[in-house]
């Protein structure tokens, strides 16, 4: 994709540098110009959520059709529960082996911040809870109030549905769903056009707004966090990518660098799909695999989050001197995992570490210190989220070419 002559991920760069120069001289003054950046959001938030229903009810009749289908949704899921858990694992790995938080004064770093307001925002849905809060009992309210997991269950399953219909009636309504899903993409390249000038506003906010200061004053958190990131991302997918299927981990990751590049910006997984399906399309995934697997996994697949949850927890319990046993660690890595499934792709606090915090036993005081620089953390690990969606694609196209 191209922002006039220039490679889009070259010009999203680019952005990004002047937004932080931006932010830097200008400070809170540059905020002036976030409205741009939103609306840049708001116009990708208009066409992805009719992209995601149309894209996996696509993928859904394609699979459907297919004797495979049923191996390929279960394998898909099976990677990223795996995946999942390797990341919860590596976090866990190297808060306990750096130990970031040993030695900070929490309430120096803290300055007196509470809010005891944050533990009721920490309750997890039961397991009965969670499978009926997925089932929508008006497939339009679910479109209409953006409600990902339902949105994606009913496509799914209507999906499944044309493919099991008679040829002549398949074709009028995969004909209808495939034209609406090409003029969808074409909005969504016309509104990628503003990327650069959206980008460079969401980061000069960013950067105006935050600054550094927090950041540094918890800079050995964040320097253990982008090494744990870059395990995953790189010895994790990329060793997946090399060993399961048949584009080579060197070209897997120069053709991700432009959807990386954006979603370290938007700090969207949802934002990034349009680039996303474009890199895996020249990776040779087929459009049936990569309309399955990439919606889904914007939504379901959070690696990045997994790595985070468990990190920052520990990184508490360091602070505050407490002696963590193997029932809490056995607890954070559960409910990082399952508390990730269905987080939505956009922008936002991660207030799943509540609930993290609470089955480990770890105070909740200090957390607005983490959500002060929250948008930097969301930033890194959506890049990452997004490269285990599309190391996912390419792995199961392979499989689905076995068969």
């Amino acid at each position: 994709m191209k922002f006039f002559k220039v490679d889009l991920g070259i010009a999203i760069l680019i952005a990004m540098i002047l937004g932080i120069i931006l932010g830097i001289i200008f400070g809170e003054d540059v905020t002036i110009i976030a409205p741009i950046g939103d609306v840049f959001i708001k116009l990708l938030s208009m066409l992805v959520i009719p992209l995601v229903f149309f894209s996996i009810i696509m993928g859904a009749q394609a699979l459907g059709q297919s004797k495979n289908a049923s191996k390929i949704g279960g394998m898909t899921f099976l990677y990223f529960g795996a995946t999942s858990f390797v990341a919860v694992f590596v976090g866990i790995l190297f808060t306990v082996l750096f130990k970031p938080g040993i030695g900070l004064n929490i309430q120096e770093l803290a300055g007196g911040i509470t809010d005891t307001s944050l533990t009721s925002r920490g309750e997890i849905a039961g397991f009965w809870d969670t499978i009926k809060g997925a089932i929508p009992s008006n497939p339009f309210k679910a479109l209409s109030q953006g409600s990902i997991l339902q949105i994606i269950l009913f496509s799914m399953f209507f999906g499944i549905g044309i493919g099991k219909l008679p040829d002549e009636k398949q074709k009028v309504v995969s004909t209808f769903i495939e034209g609406v899903n090409d003029v969808l993409v074409w909005m969504i390249i016309k509104v990628m056009w503003l990327a650069p000038f959206g980008v460079m506003c969401l980061m000069a906010s960013s950067v105006g707004t935050f600054g550094y200061d927090i950041l540094f004053s918890i800079g050995k958190l964040f320097i253990v966090y982008i090494l744990a990131l870059i395990v995953v991302t790189f010895p994790l997918f990329g060793g997946m990518v090399q060993f399961f299927s048949k584009v080579p981990a060197i070209k897997f990751f120069k053709e991700m660098v432009t959807p990386q590049i954006f979603a370290l910006s938007t700090a969207s997984s949802l934002a990034t799909l349009p680039l996303n399906y474009e890199a895996v399309d020249k990776m040779g995934v087929k459009k049936s695999v990569a309309s399955f697997v990439l919606p889904l996994g914007a939504t379901v697949n959070m690696a990045g989050n997994a790595v985070f949850n468990p990190l920052v927890t520990i990184f508490f319990a360091q602070m505050y001197g407490i002696e963590l046993g193997m029932s809490q660690y056995i607890a954070i890595a559960i409910t990082s995992v399952l508390g990730a499934v269905g987080t939505a792709g956009v922008p936002g606090p991660s207030l799943l570490a509540v609930a993290v915090f609470m089955v480990a036993g770890v105070p909740v005081e200090a957390l607005p210190l983490i959500f002060g620089v929250d948008r930097i953390f969301d930033m890194l690990r959506t890049a990452v989220n997004i490269t285990g969606d599309a190391s996912c694609a390419v792995v199961m196209e392979r499989f689905e070419e076995e068969d």
